[in-house]
């Protein structure tokens, strides 16, 4: 393995600031500020969010999933209900998000319950047929052989559903984080970001604080 050099690799923001005053009080709705601001700047998936959870076994894990939807009840991503985040979050309902825009993050922390068979049946017939079919066939997180195996899988499941609804199976869905911690950081010159945390007092209450960087 190469002994790379990667000490020195650094950039200095300087194009923004975020002031107490500039803030809204409502977190969900700085969220969207800035995330229409991410979509206005043409970033790559601005809805590509890590989400972390821990097992029972105390060990962290983290991905990226899309999120899909967002209001002041929660921000949605779906997933397969069996797959290794969805048994860590059966064993462990608090999860954390981040949003990474360049220049920004926003740190979301909460708890996270599973969203209605509605509201996953409207999506996911929603999605392209494809995209339909890849959730059908994925067991996901578990050991294939290969990827003949997967690919094979596809083929048939196109031939059995050609010109047919594919129905939503029960282990695929969407969860909702409920959040009781935002942190909206703006890098700064210097290293002396701006890093603004909302704390959730009571429902639709929230305290704002300035933390060191």
């Amino acid at each position: 393995m190469p002994n790379r050099d990667v000490h020195n690799m650094r950039e200095s923001y300087e194009s923004s600031f975020l002031l107490e005053e500039n803030c809204d009080s409502n977190p969900f709705h700085q969220f969207d500020n800035w995330f229409q601001h991410a979509i206005d700047s043409k970033l790559i998936e601005p809805n590509a969010m890590t989400l972390a959870t821990v097992g029972k076994n105390g060990q962290p894990s983290a991905r990226i999933v899309l999120l899909k939807s967002f209001n002041k009840d929660g921000f949605v991503f779906y997933t397969n209900y069996e797959s290794k985040k969805g048994g860590q979050m059966k064993e462990n309902h608090k999860v954390a998000i981040l949003f990474w825009w360049q220049e920004r993050q926003v740190r979301i922390e909460g708890t996270v319950q599973k969203s209605s068979s509605e509201l996953n049946d409207v999506y996911f017939h929603s999605r392209p047929t494809d995209s339909q079919l890849a959730a059908t066939i994925s067991d996901q997180s578990k050991i294939i052989p290969n990827r003949d195996f997967l690919d094979k899988l596809f083929q048939e499941k196109q031939v059995e559903f050609f010109d047919k609804e594919i129905p939503l199976k029960e282990n695929w869905g969407g969860y909702i984080v409920v959040p009781s911690l935002f942190e909206f950081w703006q890098g700064r010159e210097n290293r002396l970001h701006d890093r603004i945390q909302y704390t959730l007092l009571s429902e639709d209450s929230w305290k704002m604080e300035r933390l060191a960087p």
